[in-house]
This record gives C-alpha cells, sequence and structure tokens, in this order.
C-alpha cells in the first residue's frame, strides 16, 4: 500500500505526481500487463537477446 503525505501548503497536483511516480516505481501496472497473455520462454529470450544486441550497438557507436 502506497503512503503518501501531503506536507503543509503543498498542492493536491504536486501529491498526485509524486503518488504516480512511486506507483510507477512498484512496477504494478508493468506487471499486470505482463499477465495478461502468456509469452513462451523462447520467446522472452529472444526479445531479450534482441534488446541487448542493440543496446551493445548503441554504446559502441557512442564512444567516438
Amino acid at each position: 500500500m502506497l503512503i503518501i503525505n501531503i506536507k503543509e501548503n503543498e498542492s493536491i497536483d504536486k501529491a498526485l505526481k509524486r503518488f504516480k511516480k512511486k506507483f510507477e516505481k512498484t512496477g504494478v501496472l508493468r506487471q499486470l500487463r505482463s499477465r495478461t497473455s502468456f509469452t513462451k520462454p523462447s520467446v522472452k529470450r529472444r526479445h531479450e537477446v534482441i534488446r541487448a544486441a542493440y543496446k551493445q550497438k548503441m554504446y559502441a557507436t557512442d564512444n567516438y
């Protein structure tokens, strides 16, 4: 359960923004979306490898 303490003279908008940030960090929504459909472990692994190769390529070109 997330608890957000509203400070004195703080607007509701700022408190809501802090709540959203905290909620995003917990990863609940991301986990919920991933559970809606099953992906095979081989497909997950393939996506991880593709993502890692992309990141490696991007970092290799940034060094110059």
